[in-house]
């Protein structure tokens, strides 16, 4: 999203910089013509040196707003930025459960709602449900301002050649139903929750195949390997691995799958509808709210109501007018509601009222 942001705003000139090194976006953003500075820090260390150079760094650019991303940029950065005499504003982009963080993590949240009161002139959350998450455990409610992600919708749209076509590359039969959910390896995304479901599906008969992509979507990793073995999924299940063509695969799916414990703002439900795909959901963070009345939405850990929910949406696929009329309606939802060109307004707005608290001072 930070990608998309900076190089889709055309009324902004933008630098970025990483804590760490330069990562896969930060070689993407280079060739979009984004400045990449990096600190070299190490994941889980700060190091002094990283700190003076960000504080000159900033000294150096002398930009009107710094934008950070995420609980360690938001600490970090925020406060060398006030230092430096930058404006701040955070960014938060998942949602916070305290049993599925880690504890270093746990304490830089503790950290960040203490000096939400003076650090940020805002507070950027991607989504309603971190925004309450975030305020019960400390953060300044006054300075939350909601933007959702936005999408570049000429990118995710419905492509009627994409079925086919990833049929035939992945040697399957044109009458199966072809189901998938775009999710790294997790345990917030609860893959077995998933599995669980299938399970029940495939007792009904039905005849599925289920794609899994993302980063750890592997035989390599040994973890789900275990767990498709323990549910005995394997003919059910196809493992796809990560893959930088989304939006073709969200194209060519019947029907997308969230199975998640916990989400923030999930941007594969958006993607997916931006495609004209359906959406089965459970009802984490913000999406019965990017779902709308366009998909089923489900409650976490039920692995037997995901799989009802899943069943009445291939029912309903047999009957391809009332099928169609869905698949219109998900795209609609999200060009009216989720475009980037929506979401780019709105930082923009943001940083606008941070520079004129700057100059009110």
């Amino acid at each position: 999203m930070l990608y998309r942001l900076t190089t889709s705003d055309a009324h902004n000139t933008h630098v970025v910089v990483s804590l760490m090194d330069r990562g896969v976006y930060g070689e993407r953003l280079i060739r979009a013509e984004i400045p990449v500075h990096t600190l070299g820090m190490h994941r889980g260390r700060v190091s002094i040196k990283g700190i003076v150079d960000l504080f000159f760094l900033i000294r150096f650019i002398r930009p009107d707003v710094v934008q950070t991303w995420m609980y360690h940029a938001d600490l970090i950065g925020g406060v060398v930025a006030r230092l430096a005499g930058a404006k701040v504003v955070w960014g938060i982009r998942g949602p916070y459960n305290r049993e599925r963080t880690a504890l270093p993590t746990r304490i830089t949240i503790r950290l960040c709602a203490f000096f939400s009161k003076c650090i940020p002139t805002s507070i950027v959350c991607n989504s309603e449900h971190a925004a309450e998450v975030h305020v019960r455990v400390g953060y300044s409610s006054s300075k939350i301002v909601n933007i959702p992600n936005g999408y570049p919708l000429s990118w995710f749209q419905p492509d009627g050649t994409a079925r086919d076509k990833l049929l035939h590359e992945l040697n399957l039969k044109h009458d199966v139903v072809l189901m998938g959910m775009v999710a790294r390896f997790d345990p917030h995304k609860d893959h077995e929750n998933l599995f669980g479901a299938l399970v029940a599906i495939a007792r009904t008969g039905r005849k599925v195949t289920c794609l899994l992509v993302g980063s750890g979507m592997s035989m390599t990793n040994q973890p789900l390997v275990k767990l498709v073995e323990k549910y005995a999924v394997q003919e059910i299940v196809k493992l796809i691995g990560p893959s930088n063509n989304i939006a073709k695969i969200m194209a060519a799916l019947d029907v997308h799958i969230l199975s998640s414990a916990a989400e923030s703002f999930p941007n594969v439900l958006a993607e997916a509808m931006a495609c004209g795909t359906p959406c089965v959901t459970t009802n984490v963070g913000d999406s019965a709210l990017i779902v709308g009345d366009t998909g089923w939405v489900v409650p976490h850990s039920d692995s037997a109501a995901l799989a009802d929910a899943i069943l009445e949406a291939l029912n309903e696929m047999k009957d391809s007018g009332k099928w169609n009329i869905r698949k219109e309606a998900v795209r609609k939802r999200v060009t009216e509601t989720y475009s980037l060109e929506r979401m780019i307004e709105f930082y923009a707005r943001t940083w606008s009222d941070a520079i004129s608290e700057k100059e009110n001072e």
